[in-house]
């Protein structure tokens, strides 16, 4: 029982978001002075963006990084843990999948680098709305078990999801928030939307699409490597005549929540699928001879290049 709210470890952790806001009404000050800012557009100049099923941890003084950010979540939710003494900082875009592994390991990294530093945990969670299949409410559920389940403290400091995150537009139920971003240098913590979303987007869209579940560790802060794959997914069928499809209809079949998509989502899907028609085999075509893609942060530009030689130094 290691979740910290307002300076209380609770015996269970909130059944969902409304409950959370009715016993720590703390939070609903946080959320107001958060809903206050207004979102930055960040481009890809030291930017380390994470996909959906995606996670990456680093520190404060990462030469390479100067914001980690992930956007476009609807009923995703994105989790940021930041350590107050380090600066150790990790973020995830969860969508339900393999949830509570992917805390267990960012709270594992984020420990292992603040090791001998004091300091206190702490989590920030950005996005999900009051969506009427209540997936951002069983995502935030998830959430709240796995870090509650923790060997250590850990302070929730922000919760903006659920009602918190909801605005009324033409009687639909709209995320006010997108996404989010850290500045890793001085902790800030703050709406965002991103004009770069790294490199091989639609390969690394192609795995959702196919049903690749894992969320993936992307980043290597000791080496400043952000690292694609390797990965196999399953053939999708049919992607011809998916691709003959109208943008309405990928639109209504392909996504959760087809009214309040942002307005590229289309033409991401589109390209991932043609990536997919293109590549059916990604670990014969793609990941030749197993081995990922690496790809490293130019000095002059701040922007992603990829690696032309293997790295000595490989992820753990």
């Amino acid at each position: 029982m290691v979740l910290v709210i307002d300076r209380v470890i609770p015996e269970e952790h909130p059944p969902d978001s409304h409950t959370l806001f009715l016993k720590y009404p703390s939070l609903k000050d946080t959320n107001q002075q958060f809903l206050a800012i207004q979102p930055k557009i960040i481009g890809g100049a030291c930017l380390l963006y994470v996909q959906q099923r995606e996670m990456a941890v680093t520190m404060s003084y990462d030469k390479s990084i100067n914001i980690v950010g992930s956007d476009d979540a609807t009923t995703c939710i994105v989790i940021i843990l930041r350590h107050t003494g380090s600066g150790a900082v990790g973020l995830a875009h969860l969508d339900g999948s393999y949830t509570e592994e992917c805390i267990i390991s960012m709270v594992h990294k984020v420990q292992h680098l603040s090791l001998g530093v004091q300091g206190r945990l702490e989590l920030h969670l950005i996005g999900g709305f009051s969506d009427e299949r209540h997936q951002s409410e069983e995502l935030f559920f998830a959430i709240m078990h796995a870090v509650h389940k923790q060997s250590v403290e850990i302070d929730l400091k922000l919760a903006c999801v659920g009602e918190y995150n909801t605005i009324v537009r033409n009687n639909i139920r709209w995320p006010i928030f997108y996404g989010a971003g850290v500045n890793v240098k001085t902790g800030e913590i703050f709406p965002a939307n991103f004009t770069d979303k790294g490199p091989e987007r639609p390969l690394r869209i192609a795995r959702q699409l196919t049903g690749g579940q894992q969320v993936l560790d992307v980043y290597d802060y000791s080496t400043g490597f952000l690292k694609i794959g390797p990965f196999n997914y399953e053939p999708l069928r049919g992607v011809d005549l998916w691709l003959g499809q109208s943008d309405e209809f990928i639109l209504q079949h392909l996504s959760t929540t087809p009214d309040v998509e942002p307005p590229h989502f289309v033409s991401e899907v589109r390209a991932a699928l043609k990536y997919i028609q293109d590549n059916p085999f990604p670990a014969v075509t793609v990941f030749r001879d197993n081995k990922p893609h690496y790809f490293r942060k130019d000095e002059n530009t701040g922007l992603w290049i990829p690696l032309r030689f293997e790295p000595t130094t490989l992820f753990t």
